[in-house]
């Protein structure tokens, strides 16, 4: 006897999942301009490799002990690849329900998710395509009690254990509140899209009724507000597409698991590419700006760079890039915004140094800081807690460092641009200069007395300075060999590179979870 009939009705359900909320609420999402998950997901992977798990999931309606319809789960997940590299990757469906769970079924995706544990199981990059608004008032009528949130709802948790041993990326391609939005946060990766995707603790809605505050969804949770000045989310993209490739981009400097090193490519950049550029890049003149970025793209290979939050904490740059096709973290200060580290570039500095050791990625600061920010405001911010919980971080850090001087290296801030763990590897260019403080404000605090005693205070202050400054040139340093090396910069990328090559086996050493203790600032 053939089991055709029970095929057949396999086949029916899989095609009453794919309709998902139906064709005209699958028309009205487009008609908004958003991509369903199908969509999406397909629009994230390789083509053709996304085997989809529980697609079967949802709630039947019965004639006669005879299925006519099933109305789908709410979360699209599976099985996919992104660059040939096997990824799990799942999404709320907002055409069902607006995306959010009820009943108490086995979750596919959110808290407690199958999602999630399929890539901690299998050692694979997690992608979450978020696109919900979390709990419902309703699931307390429909359960017939109110259920306490938490750990007692959905008891396995694995939030913790996902972001020691996977990638984990967060997509915010529609409204993320309550649960969905934890879960963008709970990423090493996010991204969101310009005034398409807002993201928040609670709705507008919640928001009035709590406060009496009037807020629109972009008001409260648009890139304006979670990437420019929150940090919340990561980096924003002007269109979902975008989204996608950002997402596959991150992924491609990222290992498998803690227990890889993160994929070498190929390079056609030579390794002993000179620059004359690089010489004149930095101006004589102490006071005047240049462009760090442009001089991170001429030393690592050509094209590989891959900025995180380059619109939060702009006193510094994160970026991820190739040395000789190897990938490394760059963290950069930023002379256009005065280059000194406050509450928020601190912020930012020790979320890279985290993901950076956590997928044993070495780190390569250049350094033009002139210390932590000062001022009330920046006191008000908390500068020097951030500061602190920055330097934390990079006392725990156990990947190889290195630290190339560029101008200015004063201070804590300074300090938190060397290597605490590892060799100490410092390089310089002739144009940097260091100490506890600039000569200029240093001068003033050590000699106040001196100067106000002076018959012309201002003269006298002159004078201090040029003593000091004899004494700040970085090659006198470096015949104490208080810094290893002072390099031509057009030097800068071989250097480097043949410095990430070599250590390739000490990372080899260091595999797996990072394991810390102690309490950060």
């Amino acid at each position: 006897m053939s089991w055709q009939p029970e095929i057949d009705e396999l086949n029916q359900r899989r095609q009453w999942a794919e309709k998902m909320g139906g064709s005209e609420r699958v028309a009205r999402q487009r008609e908004r301009g958003y991509l369903n998950v199908r969509e999406r997901i397909e629009g994230v992977v390789d083509t053709g490799t996304f085997q989809e798990v529980g697609k079967l999931a949802g709630s039947g309606s019965y004639h006669k002990s005879e299925v006519t319809d099933v109305k789908p789960a709410p979360y699209v997940m599976g099985l996919a690849k992104i660059d040939g590299r096997p990824v799990a990757i799942g999404g709320e469906d907002t055409t069902v329900g607006g995306g959010t769970f009820q009943g108490g079924m086995r979750r596919k995706g959110g808290q407690g998710g199958f999602v999630d544990d399929l890539a901690l199981d299998y050692k694979i990059p997690l992608v979450r395509l978020i696109d919900g608004f979390g709990g419902s008032a309703g699931t307390a009528k429909l359960k017939g009690y109110s259920v306490l949130p938490g750990h007692s709802q959905s008891p396995k948790q694995i939030f913790v254990e996902l972001l020691g041993a996977v990638p984990v990326v967060g997509a915010v391609l529609g409204v993320a509140a309550g649960g969905p939005a934890g879960r963008a946060v709970m990423s090493h990766f996010s991204v969101m899209v310009k005034k398409q995707s807002q993201i928040f603790a609670s709705g507008p809605a919640v928001v009035e009724r709590g406060l009496g505050e009037t807020a629109s969804k972009e008001e409260l949770g648009g890139y304006k507000i979670a990437v420019d000045r929150a940090g919340t989310v990561h980096n924003a993209v002007d269109t979902e597409a975008e989204a996608f490739e950002t997402i596959r981009r991150f992924l491609s400097y990222m290992p498998p698991n803690v227990w890889k090193l993160p994929p070498k490519t190929a390079c056609d950049d030579p390794v002993d590419r000179i620059e004359e550029a690089l010489l004149d890049i930095v101006p004589r003149d102490r006071r005047k700006p240049y462009d760090m970025r442009k001089l991170i793209s001429l030393v690592v290979d050509r094209d590989s760079t891959f900025e995180i939050q380059p619109a939060y904490g702009r006193g510094a740059i994160t970026v991820l890039a190739r040395l000789n096709g190897r990938v490394v973290g760059i963290i950069a200060n930023n002379p256009m915004t005065g280059g000194a580290v406050d509450a928020k570039a601190a912020r930012k500095q020790t979320h890279f140094v985290d993901l950076c050791d956590t997928f044993h990625i070495p780190i390569i600061f250049f350094a033009d800081v002139p210390g932590f920010a000062i001022g009330t405001a920046a006191e008000s911010e908390a500068v020097l807690v951030e500061g602190m919980r920055l330097q934390y971080a990079q006392m725990q850090a156990t990947v190889p460092i290195t630290s190339v001087i560029i101008r200015r290296c004063f201070g804590m801030a300074g300090a938190a641009m060397t290597d605490y763990n590892g060799l100490d590897f410092k390089i310089a260019w002739p144009s940097a200069e260091w100490g506890s403080l600039p000569v200029e404000g240093g001068v003033a605090a050590a000699f106040r007395r001196e100067i106000a005693n002076s018959p012309d205070p201002a003269k006298r202050t002159q004078e201090l300075e040029d003593e000091m400054r004899e004494y700040s040139s970085p090659f006198l340093t470096a015949e104490a060999f208080g810094i290893e090396d002072i390099i031509d910069p057009r030097e800068t990328r071989p250097y480097l590179c043949q410095f990430v090559d070599a250590m390739q086996e000490r990372l080899e050493q260091g595999l797996g979870p990072k394991m810390k203790s102690g309490v950060r600032p």
